[in-house]
């Protein structure tokens, strides 16, 4: 058997690899039907934890403010900020009795430290139910709340929501961002629904304060920097207490980076929290790229020579049909049809950054909270 042959079979177990993980991992997700669910009208939290952002509190806390919903406090936590926040938090509090300011000060052993930040929030709230966002996103519509909160019962103690971004056109950056954002939803939802959550994006994510006091918080991974919404729900969250929102109206909306580079920084610090991650996890993750990546350097090897190029080709056509399928069902879920007819093109250029991130995540840390 010779080198060629090797490179061939392997191809085909990495196309059945990828076969399975589009048909009977993200398939649970693409092909679940929105179930109705009815808003209890629990007393909730929401929580946002900002440093520096007083521009973006000033055009988007409104919008939650303004949430339709009977019973809410609103708890800002002032992040040590540098700018003008405190003032415009203190603003919107003499206007809001629903409003609760937490003014935090760096301390030598938290320095900098958005866990500690939240942690103050977190015990300052009245309600068992909290639902997170950050500074710089908007609720969709006035309902985003009562969507959230409405997957709260007995059992179903966190739930995973989408945060997406907003469009800019004729952007390719703003295309590769968004379709990043929407795999690590699907991938997230996905593994929820097959009973293995692994992680929650802390620009819509909710869950019950019991959670976080019988887990002691974040004091198991205080000490990175990053991962308070991914690393927390990594840690607690389990097939029985998990739920996921997707309807329309509980999306999030974030302003998107302009610049290559900064959003690459930014993934630098999302993607070294994931070497934290349990070991079932991090084994199914790195499954997934690794066979992702094998995939098309496989088949360009094999295409290249061509060798035995009409099953290659017929493989890769089979591949990119069933992954357009699965994604198609998922973007019309998620609101980003726009990104499918390049999915080939961007799913090559996620695999390059990702490996050239973890590359350079072994050379140097990634700076991390502001």
């Amino acid at each position: 058997m010779t080198i060629i042959d090797l490179v061939f079979y392997l191809f085909i177990f990495v196309v059945f690899i990828q076969v399975v993980f589009n048909i009977f991992f993200f398939g649970k997700f693409a092909f679940l039907k929105l179930q109705e669910t009815v808003s209890k009208n629990l007393p909730i939290s929401v929580i946002i934890c900002a440093k520096n952002e007083v521009e973006n509190l000033q055009n988007f806390l409104p919008s939650i403010i303004s949430q339709d919903y009977p019973q809410f406090e609103i708890i800002l936590i002032n992040d040590a900020s540098r700018d003008k926040t405190q003032k415009l938090m203190e603003s919107f509090a003499k206007k809001n009795k629903n409003i609760r300011i937490v003014n935090v000060k760096n301390t030598e052993a938290f320095w900098g430290n958005k866990k500690y930040a939240l942690t103050l929030g977190i015990k300052v709230s009245k309600y068992d139910c909290l639902l997170f966002t950050d500074a710089d996103c908007e609720p969709v519509s006035p309902h985003w709340i009562s969507e959230m909160s409405s997957h709260f019962n007995d059992t179903k103690t966190i739930v995973l929501g989408y945060g997406a971004y907003k469009t800019v056109k004729k952007s390719i950056l703003n295309k590769l961002i968004r379709f990043e954002t929407l795999l690590t939803a699907i991938n997230c939802f996905s593994f929820a629904k097959i009973g293995l959550p692994y992680m929650g994006v802390g620009r819509n994510l909710a869950y019950k304060k019991s959670e976080f006091f019988n887990a002691n918080g974040y004091i198991s991974h205080m000490n990175i920097r990053s991962g308070d919404d991914d690393l927390f729900i990594n840690q607690v969250a389990t097939s029985n207490n998990t739920a996921i929102c997707f309807s329309q109206n509980s999306f999030t909306m974030s302003i998107p980076e302009t610049k290559f580079k900064t959003w690459f920084n930014q993934k630098r610090r999302h993607i070294s929290t994931a070497n934290h991650y349990k070991l079932k996890h991090k084994i199914l993750l790195a499954t997934l790229y690794t066979s992702q990546l094998l995939f098309w350097v496989l088949a360009i090897i094999l295409l290249t020579v061509t060798f035995k190029w009409k099953i290659v080709l017929t493989l890769v056509l089979l591949r990119i049909c069933i992954q357009y399928i699965t994604i198609g069902y998922s973007t019309k879920k998620l609101g980003e049809k726009d990104t499918l007819l390049m999915i080939p093109f961007l799913e090559i250029f996620l695999i390059i950054m990702q490996l050239s991130i973890f590359i350079t995540n072994l050379i140097s840390k990634p700076n991390h909270w502001k």
